[in-house]
């Protein structure tokens, strides 16, 4: 690739922009830019080929040049985290307050598929950051849902409640659809596409049975059918008027 250099006045050499489609443009080497760069390579690898030098090749610069703009690894980590989450976005103005529940699950969701190498990440490194050391980015669906639920007349304990519920719900989805691998995809029997024919059947019996429910896995079905399940539940308990059940998918 070919390098702009420095003409003396400060600024910086372009940088590889994978996201134009590889064309080259000068770039000021920042955070974002980084940040950026290190998505691609857990998308692309995974969290364990991400390394401060593999970085630097990435953006064609020395690796100790990164440190002046993320100083560590955990707040790289943290970093690629907020990268994704700042892209969900809530309308805290809605006044369906399910609805717009809805179309955030969908959209976590979205994200979730086109990054799921990002997953194990947005489920951990809360876990090991302190609620006000963390990123502005990752607190900002927090703040927005607790707006949405507050503005629709919850107290802001229970809106508490039904944040915890609902992400708690959404990250179980999630985890649960990135791992529906299937092992013969050429296989027309449920049981050897999904290689349960390995489990002994006198100790399996039900999820053997399962089979053709589970080979045929919708997440987005799956998604709809927890959502009916979980919003009018917390309708139910916190007093306000049952939801109607909309499906949006056969059953």
């Amino acid at each position: 690739m070919t390098m702009a250099s420095n003409d003396g006045t400060g600024s910086t050499p372009a940088v590889r922009d994978s996201e134009l489609g590889g064309r080259v443009r000068d770039i000021q080497l920042n955070r974002s830019t980084i940040l950026r760069a290190a998505l691609e390579i857990v998308d692309r690898d995974g969290v364990d080929a991400l390394s401060m030098r593999r970085l630097g090749e990435a953006v064609h610069r020395d690796p100790t040049m990164l440190y002046r703009h993320i100083p560590n690894k955990a707040e790289l980590l943290d970093g690629i985290a907020e990268t994704v989450l700042e892209r969900l976005q809530v309308d805290t103005t809605a006044k369906d307050w399910a609805a717009q529940l809805r179309v955030v699950a969908g959209d976590f969701r979205a994200l979730a598929l086109a990054h799921p190498n990002v997953v194990p990440l947005l489920a951990t490194r809360p876990l090991a950051t302190p609620l006000g050391m963390r990123p502005l980015g990752t607190l900002r669906p927090l703040e927005s849902v607790l707006t949405l639920l507050v503005s629709a007349g919850f107290t802001d304990i229970e809106a508490l409640h039904i944040y915890r519920a609902f992400f708690g719900f959404l990250f179980g989805h999630v985890l649960n659809e990135l791992q529906e691998v299937v092992e013969r995809p050429e296989e027309t029997d449920a049981v050897l596409r999904l290689g349960l024919h390995r489990l002994p059947i006198a100790e399996f019996p039900l999820l053997r049975g399962l089979a053709s429910a589970l080979a045929s896995y919708d997440g987005a079905a799956e998604l709809d059918r927890g959502l009916d399940i979980l919003l009018a539940g917390l309708n139910s308990v916190l007093g306000r008027p049952a939801l109607p059940v909309a499906w949006s998918h056969e059953a």
